[in-house]
């Protein structure tokens, strides 16, 4: 009876993720997953060094490649926590690229036509994905996506979205898209810009303003000359900012429906957690912007933080790209595709619009 007894308590404390020897049995579960993910980073980051082309994207195909290994015991664990932590510490970190004085310089004018421009995109996405028959929470991710940032937007949005067995396959399948399309913006909006004679002004609030992701940003701006990429840099930079804004507001619209998750398998009679309308990540962001505002972060630190939120941003696509399957994101079809590119469209077409007025 006695060994019986200390076996069970030895097994609860093991379990236990507040006993030192819970959480260093979870932290050796999840060491073989999270090294996977970070070699499939790794070799996704020199291939794009190499031969150029998004990184993301590049780790994100990596990853379907290994997709069996998804439900292995083993790596499981790690794929999961590099999927849900690692990717909102990427997230939070993107704080470090942002200053308040960045912010004001752009003036109002520009800065109206940028919010606007992503209020109107989330609103689109909205609107069209009701006609196309997605939920709500799909038409949001989808609108912020391409309202924002890309793919790091659609995966800070998705982390405070409800979870169901068709959210990780939507997710995925908006970062695959919105970074096609985002490679293609950068090839083809210098071209439009070159066209209209655009001064470097203008034209960096177009690419900054409606090109998805920071990287494509920065190789379509510096295309047309070092004062278009600083200028088209800086607009973009005002758009990452409001993804705390964003997220806020769209945890506030979930947080009802996303209240459940954390309370399955309690029992009938379990007090379901409070879920936190701001999450940590998110604090995390406001934080390094305002101390990075104040200037109490070195260049040498901001640069660093910069690096390391883009390779847990990496770590994290490619731990997403082995929980899913081509076959999985065919089953998507073909109108979350036509989304994402009707707001593309809508945003491009509505700074451009804007510039043309304003010129």
């Amino acid at each position: 009876m006695p060994n019986f007894l200390s076996t069970r308590l030895s097994t609860r404390l093991s379990a236990d993720p507040a006993q030192p020897e819970g959480a260093l049995q979870r932290l050796l579960q999840c060491l073989p997953g999270t090294a996977l993910s970070a070699v499939i980073a790794m070799a996704a980051t020199l291939v794009s060094h190499l031969h150029g082309g998004p990184q993301l994207l590049y780790a994100l195909f990596f990853g379907v490649a290994f997709h069996y290994l998804s439900a292995d015991a083993k790596t499981r664990p790690g794929i999961e926590f590099c999927a849900r932590t690692v990717l909102r510490l990427g997230v939070g970190l993107l704080g470090a690229r942002i200053t308040a004085s960045q912010i004001v310089g752009l003036g109002w004018s520009t800065a109206a036509i940028v919010i606007v421009a992503v209020v109107s995109t989330l609103l689109c996405g909205v609107f069209l994905g009701r006609r196309l028959g997605l939920n709500r929470a799909q038409s949001v991710l989808s609108g912020g996506a391409v309202a924002i940032c890309g793919a790091s937007a659609a995966l800070a949005i998705s982390a405070v979205l409800p979870r169901n067995k068709d959210s990780e396959r939507f997710t995925l399948m908006v970062v695959v898209t919105v970074t096609v399309l985002s490679t293609v913006a950068m090839v083809v909006y210098p071209l439009i810009a070159r066209l209209l004679q655009l001064p470097p002004e203008l034209a960096g609030l177009f690419l900054g303003g409606t090109i998805h992701d920071v990287a494509q940003v920065v190789g379509a701006g510096f295309m047309l000359g070092q004062e278009t990429g600083d200028y088209a840099t800086i607009v973009k930079l005002f758009r990452v900012s409001m993804l705390a804004v964003v997220v806020v507001v769209v945890a506030s619209l979930f947080k009802r429906q996303r209240a459940p998750e954390g309370a399955a398998g309690e029992g009938a009679a379990g007090a379901q957690p409070r879920q936190a309308l701001v999450p940590w990540f998110l604090w995390v962001f406001v934080v390094l912007v305002i101390v990075n505002s104040v200037g109490a972060v070195p260049v040498e630190i901001q640069a660093g933080l910069s690096d390391v939120s883009r390779g847990c941003l990496v770590v994290a696509i490619a731990a997403l790209g082995m929980k899913t399957s081509f076959k999985q994101l065919a089953r998507a079809g073909w109108r979350p595709f036509a989304l994402l590119l009707v707001e593309t469209l809508w945003m491009a077409g509505f700074v451009l619009a804007a510039i043309l007025l304003r010129g």
